[in-house]
């Protein structure tokens, strides 16, 4: 087994239904990676050994997900040399998300976090492999197979639309829609 590229941290294992989706992304381009549970507030040793010595393990991006207060992503880039990808996560706890969205957002200057949207770690996992692709031309090929699928996908549902028309398109043949 090669060491791990990307490490995926969150800050509970409630967290991990979010995460999952970077991990997949992870998988489909074939990037090592590794995935645990560093608490920023109840493990907050474990959270600065882990980001200190990341990058002597090889790690080159960390994605770090949480909700509420949402420290672990600003401390783990406080304490690492590594590029660091928030997700923003919606908790139990939280006024909507915002919370979250706003504690990876606003960072102090000199202490950088990449975010993603709320939710967003589908995204965090392909802006990790993107960054990887830097110095790696094989998975820079990937990464451009993969956008130009995307683009192949939105052209034939656009093709599609415009041939069936939108209610078709729907599923709402023979419905009138009455409006209000």
């Amino acid at each position: 087994m090669k060491p791990a590229l990307v490490s995926v941290i969150m800050g509970s294992d409630s967290d991990l239904p979010v995460m999952a989706e970077a991990v997949e992304v992870l998988e489909q381009f074939g990037v090592e990676h590794e995935v645990t549970i560093v608490s920023a507030h109840r493990t907050l040793e474990r959270l600065v050994d882990f980001s200190k010595k990341a990058h002597k393990r090889g790690i080159k991006v960390i994605i770090a997900g949480a909700g509420g207060a949402a420290h672990l992503p600003g401390m783990v880039a406080s304490v690492s040399p590594l590029p660091v990808i928030g997700v923003p996560i919606k908790s139990s706890n939280s006024i909507d998300g915002w919370d979250s969205v706003l504690s990876i957002l606003q960072m102090p200057s000199g202490v950088p976090v990449a975010t993603v949207a709320l939710g967003g770690a589908k995204n965090a996992g392909i802006l990790a492999v993107e960054i990887l692709s830097v110095a790696n031309p094989e998975l820079a090929r990937a990464v451009a197979g993969y956008k130009k699928k995307l683009s192949s996908e939105v052209k034939k549902k656009a093709a599609r639309l415009e041939k069936m028309g939108a209610s078709v398109y729907l599923g709402r043949t023979g419905e009138k829609v009455e409006s209000s």
